[in-house]
């Protein structure tokens, strides 16, 4: 199984493995102040052996066709996180992503969402959707800089801890 994407400037894309289980890790605890906010899959421990788990889930899922979990490296480095949940079904795909804060600011991750959004185009889907925080501002210019449309908001649909957060729901229709 694999996936590769050259993004330039030293940076690439590259499906997450259970290789990759440590070092993702270590970034995740490195921006687990900045990921709580947003993520609910943040809020608990932070464990290798889970993350292991999250990871062969997420492979099983790649060899299935229903997503596509990848790493952002800078060099052997990991840097950030980007996939795509794919509906084969409904031609549609959802496109997550976050990155460390020091690499924040430099369109890493509009360059990794642009090479998955082509991805999802070459194998069918003519919709990908964004859901992010409403209140994540940087996640939501990410959308709007790809082209992407807010269509509405989904009230209270992430929860964060004792919170619930509103939903920014953004569109790209091929």
């Amino acid at each position: 199984m694999r996936f590769e994407c050259d993004l330039g400037g030293g940076y690439s894309l590259a499906l997450r493995t259970l290789a990759t289980v440590e070092m993702m890790h270590h970034l995740t605890e490195k921006n687990l102040d900045r990921l709580r906010r947003w993520e609910p899959w943040a809020q608990g421990a932070q464990t290798e052996s889970d993350l292991a788990t999250f990871t062969e889930f997420q492979l099983g899922q790649f060899a299935r066709g229903a997503a596509i979990p990848t790493v952002i490296f800078r060099g052997d480095e990991a840097v950030g996180s980007a996939s795509l949940k794919l509906d084969a079904y409904l031609a549609t795909a959802e496109l997550g992503y976050w990155i460390d804060r020091d690499e924040e600011g430099k369109g890493i991750v509009s360059r990794a969402c642009t090479a998955l959004i082509e991805h999802a185009r070459d194998i069918g889907s003519t919709r990908v959707e964004i859901r992010t925080a409403a209140l994540n501002e940087r996640s939501c210019r990410v959308a709007e800089r790809l082209g992407f449309e807010r269509e509405g908001f989904l009230r209270g649909a992430l929860p964060i801890g004792e919170i619930r957060l509103d939903v920014a729901l953004y569109g790209l229709v091929e």
